[in-house]
């Protein structure tokens, strides 16, 4: 079982990663215009590092803490589509007024709207993206705890990718009510839910089943299927939205650059 003080430090790097909904939220109302090209590369980027990091470094972990043969390969296959069954239940399943990860210009929005359309899809836009960061709290957390150096690549991925959140959240909550302070806070409660995952998965799992390094290979192998999925699924689909084809795939091969450069230099 970890130390305390490496529980410690896991916790504040995936409190920082979730909180970066704040920051993007502080973007949205400070600068004139969101940088479209800049965020598709920015997410597709974050996707790289997440795809590669899955397939590459935490799969085959997953592969060796359950017994590293071909029934463990077997075992953690099983685990990391399970992993995806789960994510994309929990995103069947979460009501959203409108896209919650679609990051709107201000100059579409304006005196004249619906301001309890905009406050309801605001509100819902940060149940949905709480939801949905739950998962990756624990991902970051159980990284963190893992490997640092691993852990700190996850946690840069998964804090870009929580930018453009804030901006959902914030931006029509603000036109819905006029007060900065109050967007800001529902974005800042959106990001709270990464470090409350991390603490309520972790807590689960060391109560139910010990630290028994086979119950961490099915972790793994599962959160590698959760992040793969949130890559695949609303990482590159907003890049591509947001900017050119070739932007989101230049940001993707990057962010596996960029992470391969890091597991050699640090493995």
């Amino acid at each position: 079982m970890p130390d305390t003080q490496t529980v410690i430090i896991a916790f504040l790097v995936t409190l920082g990663a979730g909180l970066a909904t704040g920051i993007g939220s502080l973007l949205a109302f400070y600068r004139k215009k969101t940088d479209a090209k800049f965020l598709s590369m920015s997410l597709g980027f974050s996707a790289g590092v997440m795809i590669y990091v899955s397939f590459v470094e935490i799969f085959p972990k997953a592969k060796d803490n359950l017994g590293g043969d071909s029934k463990a390969y077997l075992l953690a296959t099983i685990a990391f589509f399970v992993g995806i069954a789960i994510i994309a239940l929990i995103d069947k399943l979460v009501p959203s007024a409108e896209n919650p990860h679609e990051v709107r210009d201000v100059s579409d929005l304006n005196d004249e709207a619906n301001k309890k359309s905009l406050m309801r899809m605001g509100l819902f836009s940060a149940l949905a993206i709480g939801i949905h960061n739950f998962p990756e709290g624990l991902a970051t957390f159980m990284a963190m705890l893992d490997s640092p150096t691993l852990g700190i690549s996850i946690t840069i991925a998964i804090a870009i990718h929580n930018i453009p959140e804030g901006i959902a959240v914030s931006v029509p909550i603000y036109y819905a009510t006029g007060d900065k302070k109050k967007a800001f806070k529902y974005s800042f409660l959106s990001g709270l839910s990464e470090p409350i995952g991390a603490v309520v998965g972790y807590v689960l799992l060391i109560t139910i089943f010990g630290s028994s390094l086979m119950i961490m290979g099915y972790v793994f192998a599962g959160v590698a299927g959760i992040m793969v999925y949130i890559s695949l699924d609303e990482l590159l689909p907003t890049a591509e939205k947001y900017g050119e084809h070739h932007l989101s795939i230049y940001g993707l091969i990057a962010g596996m650059i960029v992470m391969a450069i890091s597991l050699l230099l640090f493995s």
